[in-house]
This record gives C-alpha cells, structure tokens and sequence, in this order.
C-alpha cells in the first residue's frame, strides 16, 4: 500500500522537464534527484517526501527516451505517478526501474495537488483520502506487478538467477 501527498501537473510534461538535458552527464540517482522538475516546478525538491505522488494529466514522459527522468523521478522519493496517459517509452523506462505508474482518468480529474491518496498497485484502488472519493485503475499483469515488487528489470532477473529460475 503506498501512501502521500499529491505533486499534480498538466499535459505534455517531456523529459526535458522532469529532468533537464544540461544534467545527462550525471548518473548518480541522489544527484538527479536535486534536479528532478526543476525547470517547471523550482520547489519541487523541497516539497516532496518519500512515498508522495506524482499525478499528470495526458502523454506524461513524452520527448526523449532518456532513462534519467523516471530515475530521477523515483530517486527524488516518488512512490507512483497517475495520469491519464504516459508515453509509451517512458511507461516501459519506468517499469524496468521499478517505479510504478497507473493510468486513471477520473482519479486525476478529481484530485488537487497537496490532496492525500492512498494507492493499492495491485489492485488498482486509489484513494483520495482528502475528499472521500475512490478510483479504480487498470491493474498490473502479473509479470509487471513482479517486476516493479523486485525493484526493476535488473532486480527481477538477479533474483530469478540466483533462485535458478527460467527467464
């Protein structure tokens, strides 16, 4: 079960947004962080928590197909990002960090930034904690569901190794 507080944007939030292009040369996860959202939301990192949210409207993660925004992102200590929709690049960049996303149109047309949610992944319950209102998005295959469970694509594959599993 996650629990935060809502980091609300609109449309077309690109890459170049989340984390600017003058910080690609850096691949340190914490380094990234200090500059996730910067460019459109200057105290964003002074204003997220472990666990908060992130919520945007459509094509969330459109631009370039840089892994450094969702890893900025989860870094800053994001739990999950709802939005109407993702670019599908992104979407996949995310996934294999271990970072969830899930799309539900209601959910972010009846939450306000700074609203508490509650957000169930594997179900797909969200929970505006603040206005009493509940949504439901289209949950995780179970592939998906075990990969962002063991941390990323990386993760997933390690443990599957080291069990001696079949990829």
């Amino acid at each position: 079960m996650l629990k935060g507080k809502v980091h609300k944007y609109g449309a077309n939030v690109d890459t170049d947004a989340i984390i600017p292009a003058r910080y690609l040369n850096v691949s340190e996860p914490a380094e990234l962080a200090k500059h996730c959202m910067e460019d459109i939301d200057r105290d964003f990192v002074k204003k997220v928590k472990p666990g908060d949210i992130m919520m945007a409207t459509t094509n969330f993660g459109c631009g370039s197909s840089r892994e450094h925004a969702p890893l900025a992102i989860k870094a800053a200590g994001i739990s999950c990002i709802i939005a109407k929709s993702f670019a599908r690049i992104f979407f996949r960049n995310a996934i294999n960090i271990g970072l969830p996303l899930l799309e539900c149109d209601a959910a972010v047309d009846k939450t306000e930034a700074g609203d508490t949610l509650e957000v169930e992944l594997y179900s797909g319950r969200i929970k505006n904690l603040t206005r009493g209102m509940e949504f439901t998005a289209k949950p995780y295959p179970k592939f998906m569901a075990e990969l962002i469970s063991a941390g990323g694509l990386i993760e997933y594959t390690r443990k599957r190794l080291a069990s001696r599993e079949i990829i």
